[in-house]
């Protein structure tokens, strides 16, 4: 039997993948998994750009508001739930439709992941108490040590690669690019068919993230990350006050950026992972003969991805 379809929506920040699924929700039986890194936290609304309740209630949404601020979220645990949930909506007579745009995540779905030792609490424990003892310079020196190749690719200042690399080969002996060999098995329960959105003009797209970082800020978003800061224990090192935009807030109401800093380098940063994301969409366009590219400035972009879904699902 051949396998069932799952849709992908992919696409850089500001690109309009939310409005062309939920177009696509207008039109076909499916249920949305969010592809996005920030989405899965809870009470981070307005700077992730999260579906409104009433977006969410309007079909079935998955992958959002999942885990605590607090905590942390992974590719391996995308993938894992991404199988289970692309499964159970296949068994309900529904079509997956994976949106947003962590490359990463679409990666680790397609390709699979390395088969990785799980984090160590206690290694990393006495690998930052190493760390505080030596300084990071010090510990990159001895990943250098022990293996050369991937010390040669990180920074000496790179404190969260350099830990996990160091946890790596501790804990398997073995050099990091030897383990990333080492592949889980990639079987997927269903055929990818990937859109992905890109602009025709890169200036555009950065005038539409200036204006919607600016309507984040009016919206609330600094009130937001105050309350955050307010109702969990978080420090600016944990993954969530890492998403862009909640970092620099955090450096505003620390006091070390001005209103207008926090805006300039806000966009700016919002501009850089727009690019890494393009730059992911380049690599995928030249490894996956299937994926459609449409332009996302174009005014029937949600037509266009319409009739792009209904072909790939006739192929």
């Amino acid at each position: 039997m051949p396998r069932p379809p799952a849709l992908l929506l992919l696409g850089p920040t500001a690109s309009g993948k939310t409005a062309c699924a939920l177009a696509l929700a207008q039109r076909l039986p499916v249920e949305i998994i969010s592809v996005n890194s920030a989405l899965v936290y809870r009470d981070m609304d307005i700077g992730t750009a999260k579906p409104s309740a009433e977006e969410q209630a309007s079909c079935p949404h998955h992958l959002i508001d999942i885990i605590s601020p607090e905590e942390s979220y992974s590719a391996a645990r995308f993938r894992a739930d991404t199988l289970r949930l692309m499964s159970e909506i296949t068994a309900r007579g529904h079509v997956p439709l994976l949106a947003g745009g962590t490359m990463l995540y679409f990666k680790a779905l397609r390709d699979g992941l390395s088969d990785l030792p799980a984090a160590d609490a206690t290694l990393r424990r006495a690998i930052d108490d190493e760390a505080a003892a030596r300084g990071w310079p010090a510990m990159h020196a001895e990943l250098a040590r022990l293996d050369p190749e991937a010390a040669a690719r990180l920074e000496p200042g790179d404190a969260q690669r350099i830990q996990r690399a160091l946890e790596i080969v501790r804990l398997t002996g073995r050099p990091l690019a030897e383990s990333y060999e080492r592949k889980e098995d990639s079987t997927l329960p269903c055929r990818l068919l990937p859109i992905a959105l890109a602009p025709s003009a890169r200036e555009v797209l950065h005038t539409r993230i200036e204006q919607r970082f600016d309507a984040m800020l009016h919206a609330g978003f600094i009130d937001e990350v105050r309350q955050l800061r307010h109702d969990y224990r978080l420090d600016p090192a944990m993954p969530s006050m890492r998403c862009v935009g909640y970092r620099q807030v955090w450096e505003y109401l620390d006091g070390d950026l001005g209103y207008d800093e926090l805006r300039f380098k806000g966009i700016a940063a919002t501009r850089q992972l727009a690019k890494r994301q393009l730059t992911w969409q380049r690599q995928f366009r030249e490894t996956w003969p299937d994926l459609i590219e449409l332009d996302c400035l174009r005014p029937d972009l949600t037509e266009a991805v319409r009739a792009a879904a209904f072909r790939l699902l006739d192929s």
